[in-house]
């Protein structure tokens, strides 16, 4: 599903996982839902973003961080 909706390309976003097609990158998508933004809020301010792309930053984020060690951040 991931490699569905993002991509990472050189050159574009400072070679930035974006989803698909778009200039909009995954971090920026993360931080939102991170700051309280829901899905909806999320479809509504970019209208060109459907469902299962948000999922897929989701994901990604998920998948990204599996395997690295976390410090403690308080």
């Amino acid at each position: 599903m991931i490699a569905d909706y993002i991509e990472q390309k050189p050159g574009v976003l400072g070679s930035k996982a974006v989803i698909k097609g778009k200039r909009v990158a995954v971090d920026l998508i993360l931080e939102k839902i991170g700051a309280g933004e829901s899905i909806e809020e999320l479809l509504e301010a970019y209208p060109f973003l459907n469902n299962e792309s948000i999922l897929a930053c989701i994901s990604f984020g998920a998948v990204s961080l599996r395997n690295e060690i976390l410090l403690d951040v308080e």
